[in-house]
């Protein structure tokens, strides 16, 4: 027979009851930090090598988690199995590395036994435990405490509460040395190239606009049939307005046309200078493309006319060019 789950009410209390013992092992944490996170964090910026991180079971997948964040925050890390490191993964490790072993109870043989290897390679060792007295604690030279009163297991067995405070003074790292190497968005964006992340924070205006013979623009003085055909031609809903200098002077877009059938303007002798927008807003090339999605979506707009610092018009897109790009 297949088990019955509990009523809705028992499962969501026991849920609550989770994140509720969750969050206060958090706060015990996060009140406990000392100068040993601060001694971690040097010793880590100190390092001319990588981060080796460590961990045995579930605080190897907690590991695995860490050095992945290191790696992708400018900290160049990555994830050493325990159980292999005896029989030859210890040779990834070299005399400048920073090892991070994980293990709540400080006491986990895989890594125990490869610690006065590790010391003889010349690394220096950080032991994240939740047992300040154990073997790791006593012979890392930085100790960090991720212990926890309890976990979330009502058997109080199965890694909860202690693998989130290490999953969270993992990140806890990170962020403190991505604060520390002045760590930026673009450098960010540099070790995140793939999926809409990448995108947002590497395409720039100029990689996404129409420009040459692409470019929708007409004279100043230009007759409406004229901004008609131009706009009918590049298929951007719009045309940019510009002077004898090629300084962008106007805007006439598809919303402008339906205001001017509606005041019934004869559009055979109608002068595109009657009916533009004048002064529309405008990008610089060099901006993000996410840049324009946001004035777009504020300013309730579909497209903008892209100009260099005096005015003059280089470029124009609208939102199905940000769309395609994979920007919105």
């Amino acid at each position: 027979m297949r088990p019955q789950a509990s009523p809705p009410e028992h499962l969501l209390s026991l849920a609550r009851q989770v994140l509720d013992i969750e969050a206060d092992a958090l706060h015990a944490l996060s009140s406990r930090l000392d100068a040993g996170f601060a001694g971690a964090v040097q010793l880590i910026l100190d390092c001319r090598g990588r981060v080796v991180v460590t961990g045995m079971g579930k605080s190897g997948h907690i590991g695995g988690k860490i050095a992945a964040t290191l790696a992708s925050t400018g900290t160049p890390a990555f994830f050493m199995h325990p159980g292999e490191a005896s029989h030859g993964d210890l040779g990834m490790i070299a005399p400048n590395d920073v090892v991070l072993a994980l293990s709540n109870s400080g006491e986990s043989n895989e890594i125990v036994s490869i610690v006065p290897l590790i010391k003889r390679r010349g690394a220096k060792l950080i032991a994240m435990t939740g047992n300040p007295n154990s073997t790791m604690a006593r012979e890392a030279d930085v100790h960090l405490n991720a212990g926890v009163d309890k976990e979330a297991c009502p058997l109080n067995l199965a890694p909860t509460a202690s693998t989130t405070a290490a999953l969270a003074l993992g990140d806890a790292l990170a962020v403190a040395l991505l604060d520390a190497r002045g760590f930026s968005a673009d450098d960010f964006a540099r070790t995140h190239p793939g999926g809409s992340l990448g995108r947002r924070l590497l395409i720039h205006v100029r990689d996404v606009m129409h420009s040459g013979e692409e470019l929708p623009k007409i004279d100043r003085d230009a007759s409406l049939k004229t901004a008609l055909l131009e706009m009918t031609k590049k298929g951007l809903g719009m045309t940019a307005v510009v002077d004898a200098a090629d300084r962008v002077v106007g805007l006439f877009t598809d919303g402008d046309l339906r205001r001017t059938l509606e005041i019934a303007f004869d559009l055979q002798q109608a002068k595109i200078a009657d009916v533009m927008t004048r002064n529309p807003k405008t990008i610089r090339a060099d901006e993000l493309a996410v840049a324009a999605v946001e004035k777009m979506e504020t300013l309730k707009i579909n497209g903008l006319l892209v100009v260099n610092e005096d005015n003059t018009l280089v470029g124009a897109l609208n939102m199905h060019d940000l769309l395609k790009a994979g920007v919105v």
